[in-house]
C-alpha cells in the first residue's frame, strides 16, 4: 500500500522564533500523486463524503487533482465550502472525511484536507472567482457574528439570491479564524481572501457593530426577514482556584486576542505590549491550549508545560498539534491538576501548586474521570500562567432579547435545523449547546441557511 507523500513543514529551529505558517503545503507535483491513490468510491456513497460536515463531493474533485484540473476541483470543492483554504488548514479531517477513508483500513487514508488546502491556495493565487448566483429574491437577512458559522450561513444565503448582511463586532472581520487561531497556523492573509471572497457573492459586512446595545434582534427583525446569531463563544473560563487574579495569569482569550488580532508578536511595531515570563504554564490540553503553548515559546518562553489532567489518550487537541508543540519544546505535565497560583510580595505569579491525578470510571464525556492522588501536591516555577479550559456564550444577545431561551450556561436553545424559540430568529456554532469546531460551525451556518431560505420563501 503507498503512503501519501509527507507535508513539507518549516524548520524547527527557525520556526520556534517567528509567525511564519508552519506547514507548507503540497506543491503541484505531490498533490496530483497523491490524488491518484483515491479509489474513486461512488459519489454519493463514498464514506468520505458521508464523514465531511459540509458534504463535499469529495471523490469528484480529487479526480479533477489527479487529472491537473485544478480549476475545475475549485468549483466542486465551492459548491459546498466557501472556506476551503481555512478549513484544508484548521479542520479535523483525521476524525472525519479521511477517518471514513476506504483506504485508511489497510494503510493511510487518503490526504484529502491537503487536497482541498492545494487546491484552494492555487486559485488564490491566479485570482479567486465568484460563484454563480441565483436572481435576486428580494429577501434579506441579518447575520450577527462574522465567525465560521455566519460566513458559511451567509455564502450560501447569498448564492441563494438573498441580500446579507453581517454585524461585526470587532474591527476585523473572521471572528475566531483572526482573533483565536495563531497565524504560525493560519495566516490572516488566507482568511482576509476568504472573507473577500465572501464579498464577491454580495454579503455586506459591518464592522465595529455591538448587536445588543444599540441595534438589538427586535429591531433587526423589523429591517430584515430574518435573522442568524453565530456569535461564538467569547466569555473565558477559569478554573476557580486560589491565586488566579495575580498579575502574569491570563485568560486563552485574552492572550490569543493580544497576540493574533492586536499583534502583540510585532511590538513595537503594533502598540501592544503582551508579558511573557521565561517559565509559562498552560492549564488546559485542547487545540486552544496547544495554540497557547507555542505561542509563549515563541514570544520568549522557555521553559512551556502544558497542564492537564488527564493522559495524552484522553487530549482532545489534534495530533499533529501535539507533536509541533513538542516537536518546538513544549513540556508535558499529564495527569497533574493545579489546585492553587502562588504569588510574590508584589502580585506576580511565582509558582503553580498541582496534584497527581489517576483515571477512574468513564464519564458522561466517553472519558475516565481524573482523581487526585492524595500526598502528591508539588509545586512548578512559573511567571505566567494561561488558562485554556473552554469558553462559554457570550450573554449580551441573549440577555438583551426577550423571549430568547438559552440552557443554564447561556448556549441559545436551537431545534435542529437551527431555528431558536423567537420566530425568524436562527442560531448556530458556539453559541449552541456544545462545543463546534471550525467546521462543524460551518457545518451549522449551512444547516441554518437552508432552513431560512426555507422560511423566507414561504
Amino acid at each position: 500500500m503507498s503512503l501519501r507523500p509527507s507535508m513539507p513543514e518549516l524548520d524547527v529551529k527557525r520556526r520556534r522564533h517567528n509567525f511564519d505558517e508552519v506547514a507548507l503545503g503540497y506543491g503541484a507535483k505531490q498533490a496530483i500523486a497523491e490524488a491518484k491513490r483515491c479509489l474513486q468510491c461512488r459519489d454519493a456513497k463514498a464514506g468520505c463524503v458521508q464523514g465531511c460536515p459540509t458534504e463535499i463531493n469529495i471523490p469528484r474533485f480529487v479526480k479533477y487533482v489527479s487529472e491537473g484540473d485544478f480549476d475545475s476541483a475549485i468549483e466542486v470543492i465551492k459548491e459546498r465550502n466557501a472556506l476551503p483554504a481555512i478549513c484544508g488548514r484548521v479542520c479535523p479531517y483525521e476524525n472525519q472525511c479521511e477517518k471514513m477513508c476506504v483506504l485508511s483500513k489497510k494503510g493511510e487514508a487518503l490526504a484529502i484536507g491537503r487536497l482541498e488546502r492545494f487546491v484552494a491556495d492555487h486559485e488564490r493565487k491566479r485570482g479567486i472567482k465568484a460563484s454563480k448566483k441565483a436572481e435576486t429574491s428580494g429577501k434579506r437577512v441579518a447575520v450577527i457574528g462574522s465567525g465560521p458559522a455566519g460566513l458559511a450561513a451567509a455564502a450560501d444565503l447569498a448564492k441563494l439570491g438573498h441580500d446579507v448582511t453581517i454585524y461585526e463586532a470587532l474591527h476585523e472581520v473572521g471572528g475566531v479564524l483572526m482573533y483565536g487561531i495563531p497565524e504560525f497556523r493560519l495566516p490572516k492573509d488566507i482568511v482576509q481572501a476568504e472573507v473577500e471572497y465572501v464579498k464577491q457573492l454580495g454579503v455586506s459586512i459591518q464592522t465595529n457593530v455591538v448587536i445588543g446595545k444599540s441595534l438589538g434582534v427586535e429591531k433587526l427583525l423589523r429591517q430584515f426577514d430574518a435573522v442568524f446569531i453565530g456569535t461564538g463563544a467569547g466569555l473565558p473560563r477559569f478554573l476557580n482556584i486560589p491565586g488566579e487574579n495575580l498579575n502574569g495569569v491570563y485568560s486563552s482569550n485574552e492572550f490569543l486576542i493580544r497576540t493574533n488580532l492586536m499583534k502583540a508578536y510585532k511590538f513595537p511595531e503594533y502598540d501592544t505590549p503582551l508579558k511573557v515570563g521565561k517559565k509559562v504554564a498552560v492549564i488546559g490540553a485542547g487545540n486552544v491550549a496547544i495554540d497557547s503553548a507555542r505561542v509563549a515559546l515563541r514570544l520568549g518562553g522557555e521553559d512551556v508545560y502544558i497542564i492537564y489532567r488527564r493522559s495524552e489518550k484522553e487530549m482532545p487537541a489534534r495530533l499533529e498539534e501535539i507533536e509541533r508543540a513538542r516537536e518546538e519544546g513544549v513540556r508535558f505535565k499529564l495527569l497533574t491538576d493545579p489546585v492553587r497560583i502562588i504569588g510574590d510580595e508584589g502580585g506576580w505569579v511565582k509558582q503553580i501548586e498541582c496534584v497527581k491525578m489517576e483515571l477512574g470510571d468513564f464519564d458522561k464525556s466517553g472519558r475516565r474521570t481524573p482523581i487526585p492522588i492524595e500526598g502528591s501536591e508539588f509545586t512548578l516555577d512559573v511567571d505566567t500562567v494561561i488558562v485554556a479550559i473552554g469558553q462559554s456564550p457570550n450573554p449580551l444577545i441573549s440577555k438583551m432579547t426577550k423571549g430568547l431561551k438559552t440552557t443554564e450556561d447561556g448556549a441559545i436553545e436551537v431545534d435542529e435545523n437551527g431555528m431558536t424559540s423567537i420566530d425568524g430568529v436562527f442560531a448556530g456554532g458556539d453559541i449552541t449547546p456544545g462545543t463546534a469546531t471550525v467546521i462543524e460551525a460551518m457545518s451549522a451556518g449551512k444547516r441554518a441557511a437552508r432552513t431560512i431560505h426555507e422560511y423566507i420563501s414561504r
